[in-house]
């Protein structure tokens, strides 16, 4: 099946990159290029910035976004200074960002558009919503580089990931990154409907909180869940069934408890969405094998990965063997879109 056919069914996309120069936006391009000609009327948006003529840290040349004439944007009004698109001005949010106040605009003529969104979830929510209201089938997400926030489930339909070898020289380290956090990001999803209420219930009381047998909660009295792992220890007992955590799961809080108590086994570790495990593979791995069990209230629909087998620092993938490895190590539908738009 075809990407384009894939996200036709999903009204918020969101694109995430794994890291710098892996083909984001040319994935980005492409979906506005191919969805603009099926005739779906598009609107943008990001968290963060994007769009610019060069990388704000590498200053090597990037491509740019490309929009048509009828395209609605949300973006900061300074990045209207490097975009070059004739514009009618629809509303102004109220949501300020280093670049600005965010506005919401028409596309008057075809052109190149700098993005530069808001960087909390609550207002690119608000966002989207605005951008429902003006009557676009399909909104494209765009994300900083190192935020995954913006895939979160509150926020998006789907979320297609872009990977390339800029990550890495060594072309198995990519794969092997990529495959993990596929995993991360499209862990199982708790579907007991008691236990989605409870914990619902500890994340608007408590940063931490663990439910027995009987679906008893004990909240934990802590500041932060990264250093959580003796006060976790010390709750823990025979009874306990879930540990739920608002905010993220590192290896440093696994890593001590493993090497503190074994009552975490057959403990399940609830967290918001697969964005919140910070999580290195054997970490992840060794905490599984020794009997703990990792899922997520809101389950992320990751439905595709492009790969970008070239790199701005003078080498790239053989392409076939780059696509063939993802594509056995994993499970979701891997394309290569070029690197270039």
């Amino acid at each position: 099946m075809q990407l384009l056919d894939m996200i036709k069914e999903y009204k918020i996309i969101s694109i995430i990159g794994l890291g710098k120069n892996t083909g984001k936006t040319t994935t980005l391009n492409h979906l506005i290029k191919n969805l603009t000609l099926m005739g779906k009327k598009l609107s943008l948006t990001s968290i963060g910035r994007d769009g610019e003529k060069y990388d704000v840290i590498t200053r090597l040349p990037k491509p740019r976004i490309y929009i048509e004439k009828g395209t609605y944007v949300a973006t900061a009004e300074k990045s209207l200074d490097n975009s070059n698109i004739k514009i009618e001005l629809i509303k102004t949010t109220g949501f300020n960002t280093p670049l600005g106040v965010v506005k919401i605009l028409k596309a008057m003529s075809s052109g190149y558009i700098e993005l530069a969104g808001p960087s909390i979830n609550k207002y690119l929510s608000n966002i989207c919503l605005e951008l429902i209201n003006l009557g676009c089938d399909i909104i494209l997400v765009d994300g900083a580089f190192d935020r995954r926030s913006y895939a979160a489930p509150l926020i998006s339909d789907a979320t297609i990931l872009s990977t390339g070898a800029s990550i890495s020289e060594n072309m198995h380290k990519v794969v092997d990154l990529t495959a993990h956090t596929v995993k991360l990001l499209t862990i199982e999803n708790e579907k007991e409907e008691e236990i989605l209420k409870l914990a619902n219930e500890i994340f608007k009381n408590s940063k931490i909180g663990i439910i027995d047998s009987k679906n008893s909660i004990k909240m934990l009295d802590i500041i932060t869940s990264l250093d959580a792992a003796t006060e976790i220890n010390e709750n823990l007992n025979s009874n306990s069934k879930y540990v739920v955590i608002k905010g993220p799961i590192s290896d440093k809080l696994l890593s001590d408890l493993m090497d503190s108590t074994d009552k975490y086994k057959g403990v399940t570790f609830l967290v918001e969405d697969g964005t919140k495990l910070f999580l290195s593979k054997g970490i992840m791995e060794k905490f599984q094998k020794k009997g703990g069990i990792l899922k997520v209230l809101n389950p992320i629909k990751l439905i595709a990965v492009t790969a970008n087998p070239t790199s701005p620092f003078e080498y790239e993938f053989d392409k076939n063997e780059f696509l063939k490895l993802l594509k056995e190590n994993i499970n979701i539908p891997i394309y290569d879109l070029g690197s270039n738009d």
